[in-house]
């Protein structure tokens, strides 16, 4: 999460971080890049990159021109130039993996880039602070008169420039939306200067967080900068159940982490019969019913007998396939699935010593028997006393 950009506290700085997002490191904040590159020196005569990578609200990250030569370093504050007046931003990473982002993100070293200002003085960070805790009840109120005029959007994030003066609506919609009114709407309500950008599902998940079915932050706003397509091929290449609530993200939209072992699956099918695969015995043809990729196991079943399934390894369904290829047959199944099974005497064990687990069941009757006695005691000295 992010120290200046992390909206886990009141004031947009993280629970817990006793730095209070001043640590200089920048180690907390999302899409954070380690800069490998920090302990080595350049070679001699060669010029430091003057370009260094500066990250704003949330995932949105510039590149920009360090033309006044100022000392920056990661987790500085610097103010940036921006198409009217000036942006405050957070530098994450600078030297030459700048170089090495851009030609990543297909952008030109060369290019020409917005400038940095200078860094950030005090009054630049209170006067950005200040924007950044207005955003809150601004979405809310810009919300309000979407609906009122029957606009089919969804407002789901206000960026404020650094100095004030503009600030930037991030919405979501199935279909074209004429916003015209609610930009005159919203710029005399606020008296600012209002830019709507439309942003997929996707992009708002990135862009607000969250926490995944797996427990953990969401990939797309911590550490996954780009977004491949996704498609439900790769849930059947991994045997996954069709099921849009599970297979669905925070977006609505298929997770991207079925991708991450998609490549794996296919390596391992590519030596693996087919699912539609048909068997030809004597008794008769088999069709496949279950397959394991990793384990190299496939079940099949007769066509009469669906229910009474066999278990065959990838290598004897192949040597079947390719009987059946010189039109030859198996006698059955159970003969071929035999071969997988060896009976052994297992014997089990008690190695720890433990008792009988019904050993808190049993009644107690000691304590019983105690208890009765005391009571009898008891009695005969109250008659005792009493006489």
């Amino acid at each position: 999460m992010g120290c200046s950009s992390c909206s886990t506290g009141s004031d947009g700085q993280p629970r817990g971080c006793r730095n209070n997002g001043t640590c200089g490191s920048d180690g907390c904040n999302k899409l954070t890049v380690f800069d490998w590159l920090s302990n080595m020196s350049l070679p001699a005569g060669q010029q430091a990159f003057d370009a260094v990578e500066v990250r704003f609200k949330n995932s949105r990250k510039e590149f920009y021109r360090n033309s006044e030569g100022l000392t920056l370093s990661i987790g500085d504050v610097v103010a940036t130039q921006a198409k009217s007046g000036h942006d405050v931003g957070i530098v994450t990473l600078t030297g030459e993996l700048v170089r090495v982002q851009m030609r990543r993100k297909k952008e030109s070293p060369e290019a020409n880039l917005p400038k940095i200002y200078r860094k950030a003085t005090q009054r630049d960070i209170d006067k950005w602070q200040k924007c950044r805790g207005q955003e809150e009840e601004i979405k809310k109120r810009s919300r309000e008169m979407a609906i009122i005029l029957g606009l089919d959007m969804k407002i789901s994030d206000v960026e404020f420039q650094g100095d004030g003066s503009k600030a930037t609506f991030y919405y979501t919609a199935e279909d074209r939306v004429d916003f015209r009114q609610l930009i005159k709407d919203m710029a005399k309500a606020f008296g600012i200067r209002i830019e709507m950008r439309q942003i997929g599902y996707r992009q708002e998940a990135q862009r607000l967080g969250g926490i995944g079915s797996c427990g953990r932050e969401l990939c797309c706003s911590t550490w996954l900068t780009d977004f491949r397509s996704v498609s439900t091929a790769a849930a059947r290449y991994q045997q996954l159940a069709l099921n849009p609530q599970k297979l669905a993200g925070q977006c609505g939209k298929l997770k991207c982490c079925l991708n991450y072992e998609l490549d794996t699956y296919l390596d391992a099918l590519k030596d693996f019969p087919p699912t539609d695969t048909r068997l030809h015995t004597e008794k008769g043809v088999a069709f496949c019913q279950k397959s394991d990729i990793f384990k190299g196991v496939l079940w099949f079943s007769y066509k009469d007998d669906p229910s009474n399934w066999h278990t065959l390894t990838k290598e004897q369904v192949l040597e079947i396939l390719e009987k059946n290829a010189k039109k030859e047959k198996v006698s059955s199944l159970e003969e071929v699935a035999s071969r997988n099974f060896q009976q052994d005497d297992l014997t089990f064990e008690n190695p720890v010593g433990q008792d009988s687990l019904t050993r808190f069941d049993r009644p107690k009757k000691g304590r019983r028997r105690n208890k009765n006695r005391n009571k009898r005691k008891n009695r005969s000295k109250g008659r005792v006393n009493n006489g």
